[in-house]
């Protein structure tokens, strides 16, 4: 199956991978909003918890000055410059005293209220450094702790810098996972897809078999959404074939009905000799080369597109190489042929035709030398190249499209009907081909003709 941007399944799925990709990346995105939004709530919360652990555990002693011993059962807070800190500090006048846990190495200034003002419950919140450089979180409270309205200052800090790689390390864990999970399903649905669209493939082959003339129809079961186009399609070819059929018959017919009648003028006119019974006989002679000609036309005209014909080229050019050299043996004939026989995909006739016009046509003007060649075309097996080559006056290039008209004589030194080249051309028309009419390396004509292959 060929896969490329004008490819059905190219774009089937190309479209499908990008709408994967989309989605798996809105949903990775999603996840960690919803991961970040868990964790910021988590962290609070256990800042919160914290903040009314380490006030549970604090009073005020008989001689004015904080006591107590929070234990916040967290080794975090034992640690030097964890990231991890508590402090309580006093705010009324004769409270003294104050601590903080031993991961706080040295004080961590708080910005003042100005700038970040406590809520209606006595709490703010900010961020601030860390004496270690890290990025901390600190949850602010004041409390009153006795019945002489005496206040303290509660600071519960945690490591904002831990937190954000924790999220990072999720972040990168879940696009790691839906990016394997992402390629395998892109993979596993490119495979769906190929599978689900081999039935085309079926189709193409059952297509190029008629084509090739090895099957009559397209045979074979086809999935439901394809069985349609399959009985369109062998209708359609039984329907050319009932087309083929009337036009053989009606150039049967018409061939049958023109052959008595012509006949029948050659011979009155052979009969009254004469110059008025050499007129006839040339005009009748002239009339039947005429209908054959167009016959010929209108029977590969009904034939094309709808049988190919499979003609190998080799077989004839040699024969044909080998009767021009017997009949003009002052001239050289050099003949190239390609290691693998060409095979054309039309009548052996019409090939026939084709090069001997050609090469009767270059024999006839050439002064010792006649050089055929055939060659693959350009893209491949789509065609081939057939080249005739002679060291004759040749044809000056402005005059080439003169040269294919029909009757048309460029000099009337040598006998001919002007007919030659002007069949060839139509004949290479016919089956969808080119013909130019270039100088040749030898110094005369150069003719070059592209056809069809085969398959």
């Amino acid at each position: 199956m060929r896969f490329g941007p004008r490819s059905l399944s190219f774009r089937v799925v190309t479209y499908s991978s990008l709408w994967a990709i989309a989605a798996l990346v809105v949903i990775a995105t999603l996840i960690s909003a919803l991961y970040r939004d868990a964790e910021e709530r988590g962290f609070r919360g256990l800042l919160t918890a914290h903040l009314y652990s380490v006030v549970t555990a604090v009073s005020v002693a008989e001689d004015g000055s904080l006591r107590g011993a929070p234990e916040l059962y967290d080794l975090k807070f034992t640690q030097p410059d964890s990231g991890w800190y508590w402090a309580v500090e006093p705010l009324s006048p004769g409270l003294g005293g104050g601590f903080r846990s031993p991961s706080m190495t040295r004080p961590i200034p708080a910005p003042p209220v100005s700038d970040v003002p406590f809520d209606s419950e006595f709490q703010r919140r900010y961020e601030t450094t860390g004496p270690g450089g890290e990025r901390i979180d600190v949850l602010e409270n004041d409390f009153i702790l006795d019945a002489q309205n005496r206040i303290a200052r509660f600071r519960v800090m945690g490591n904002r810098s831990e937190l954000e790689q924790q999220i990072s390390q999720f972040e990168w864990q879940i696009y790691t996972y839906l990016a394997v999970f992402g390629a395998g399903m892109i993979a596993i649905n490119a495979v769906a897809i190929l599978f689900g669209l081999r039935p085309l493939d079926q189709v193409r082959n059952a297509l190029a078999q008629v084509r090739e003339g090895t099957a009559t129809k397209l045979d074979g079961r086809f999935p439901s959404e394809i069985e349609p186009l399959a009985n369109e399609t062998n209708a359609l070819i039984e329907n050319n074939r009932r087309i083929l059929e009337r036009a053989r018959t009606q150039v049967g017919n018409l061939a049958h009905s023109l052959k008595t009648p012509v006949a029948v003028l050659l011979n009155e006119g052979r009969s009254m000799g004469g110059q008025k019974g050499g007129l006839i006989v040339e005009q009748a002679a002239s009339m039947q080369e005429q209908v054959e000609h167009y016959l010929k036309r209108a029977r590969i005209a009904a034939q094309r597109d709808s049988v190919v014909f499979r003609t190998p080229t080799r077989d004839i050019v040699d024969r044909l190489v080998r009767v021009f050299r017997k009949l003009n043996p002052a001239v050289t004939l050099d003949c190239r042929l390609p290691a693998d026989d060409i095979v054309f995909a039309g009548e052996r006739e019409d090939l026939e035709e084709i090069l001997g016009n050609l090469l009767e046509n270059a024999v006839k003007w050439a002064k010792s030398h006649v050089r055929v060649s055939l060659a693959a075309g350009e893209d491949g097996r789509e065609s081939f190249e057939v080249l005739i080559e002679d060291d004759g006056p040749g044809i000056p290039p402005d005059r080439a499209r003169e040269a294919l008209r029909r009757g048309s004589r460029l000099d009337e030194s040598k006998p001919g009907t002007g007919l030659g080249l002007a069949i060839v051309a139509d004949l290479v028309r016919e089956y969808g081909g080119t013909i130019a009419l270039e100088r040749a390396q030898l110094g005369g004509l150069r003719v070059a003709i592209v056809l069809r292959q085969a398959s």
